[in-house]
């Protein structure tokens, strides 16, 4: 009898392992959509109103996870047309380009590149530089209210206090840790501190929706639509906590199954919607008016919850370095490809602490977290998420025939992903302009 081939006797503990890399790759997709954007969505409601911000979160989610499958789809026609194992995102924009029927696009493709490396490093240090305000808000917050700070878990109360130190010193100090943290270079060492990450996140999430979900109080006096103006401010938050559309093709890559990923990307991108409307919404219902930039910044001050607060700080630390590591991986080849190799190390260095100083000092200059998440997502993730997934499948699939209706369905996903770029970013940088009294730019100096 013919003897079975080793492919045929590892196949059983393939299937085995299956599984378990399709759970890794859904912990990564949820890891990736998960972060300091989450924690802002109570306030993104109040932006929207009780009834129209579930509404528009639940209609964003679709539109953006309709974006990742087109991206998806584009990348892998792509590659089999070019006869290339992967193409990223950047690439993907490059070879579309290459074959469309515009003589000057053709010629002008690798910008195309260019512009989503360029939009890609935008979010990923906006992201960073986010980050950087949300554990200073959460440090400050801590270490101010450590002496009065006690086991009975009162909800708090609107006091006006003048804060001890200013929020931009928590920032500084922060700063050397941070710049310790993007020296670690080893990829084994950065899955490490995802695990991490996720042990924490986890934790922090359980208790805080454990504490919201207590006693809350009569919606009825919530508006269902808020103003137009605050919509916008809303649509950015949203736009931003959908931070992984631009690892949906890293992830599918890394999989031993690639076509298992369609199924790992509804059921994560699901999870996640259903985790953003309803955190979002009973948090918006359980603190109402008062509701801050971040929801830890809204839970008592009390030894449980500052832990929560700690734990989730800890968690975005770690994440930091995972956010950094792609504008790093962009930025730090090309350096170093212009000087001797004896000056790499040191180049090296010399660029991420750079980079970890600007995410600082943009921090520093606009500490309104609130306001910098809502204008990130309005610049650079509604271009990664809405505008040029749909542009992409037109300039791809056009030459081979696309209906009426996809074409018609693409432009409009665009006009839409535009209209709210520039109406959102418009509206963020406007309410960062206007004059605002010290108290309500630091929200610890408000709630106690």
């Amino acid at each position: 009898s013919a003897k079975a081939s080793p492919r045929q006797g590892l196949y059983p503990l393939v299937s085995l392992l299956s599984p378990y890399r399709i759970m890794q790759t859904l912990v990564h997709l949820l890891k990736c959509n998960i972060g300091t954007g989450l924690l802002g969505l109570p306030l993104a409601m109040k932006n929207a109103g009780l009834l129209v911000g579930p509404i528009s979160l639940l209609a964003i989610g679709i539109l953006t996870v309709h974006c990742m499958v087109i991206l998806l789809n584009c990348a892998h026609h792509l590659s089999q047309r070019l006869q290339k194992t992967f193409v990223n995102y950047g690439e993907a924009m490059m070879y579309s380009l290459e074959t469309c029927p515009n003589a000057w696009l053709r010629t002008h493709s690798v910008w195309g590149r260019y512009t989503v490396s360029f939009l890609l490093i935008t979010t990923q240090l906006g992201f960073c530089s986010v980050y950087f305000m949300f554990m200073a808000d959460n440090l400050q917050q801590m270490v101010e209210e450590a002496h009065v700070t006690s086991n009975n878990c009162q909800p708090r109360k609107i006091l006006a206090l003048t804060p001890i130190l200013d929020i931009r010193f928590y920032m500084l100090t922060i700063l050397p840790f941070v710049v310790l943290l993007v020296f670690i270079q080893n990829l084994r060492m950065l899955s490490i501190f995802s695990t991490l990450a996720n042990i924490t996140t986890l934790g922090s999430m359980a208790l805080i929706f454990e504490y919201i979900i207590k006693e809350i109080p009569d919606p009825s006096s919530l508006p269902l639509m808020a103003s137009w103006k605050t919509f916008l401010l809303f649509f950015g938050t949203a736009i931003f906590t959908f931070e992984g559309v631009g690892m949906v093709l890293p992830l599918k890559n890394q999989m031993k199954h690639p076509q298992h990923f369609s199924f790992v990307l509804y059921l994560g991108m699901s999870l996640v919607i259903i985790l953003y409307i309803c955190l979002g919404t009973l948090g918006y219902m359980k603190f109402g008016s008062s509701t801050q930039a971040s929801i830890t910044l809204n839970l008592p001050n009390c030894w449980l919850y500052q832990s929560v607060k700690l734990m989730y700080s800890i968690g975005i630390f770690f994440t930091y370095a995972l956010q950094f590591h792609v504008p790093a991986e962009i930025i730090i080849p090309f350096v170093i490809s212009q000087v001797s190799e004896s000056w790499t190390l040191l180049i090296d260095l010399s660029v991420r602490t750079a980079l970890v100083c600007l995410t600082c000092v943009s921090a520093i200059l606009i500490p309104r977290l609130d306001l910098v998440i809502s204008f990130v997502g309005s610049v650079s993730s509604s271009a990664l998420a809405l505008i040029i997934p749909p542009l992409l499948e037109l300039i791809t699939f056009y030459p081979e025939d696309m209906s009426c209706v996809t074409i018609a369905k693409d432009i409009m996903i665009s006009i839409l992903g535009l209209l709210g770029c520039v109406f959102g970013t418009y509206q963020a940088l406007y309410e960062l302009i206007q004059p605002i009294n010290h108290s309500i730019a630091n929200s610890t100096g408000v709630y106690a």
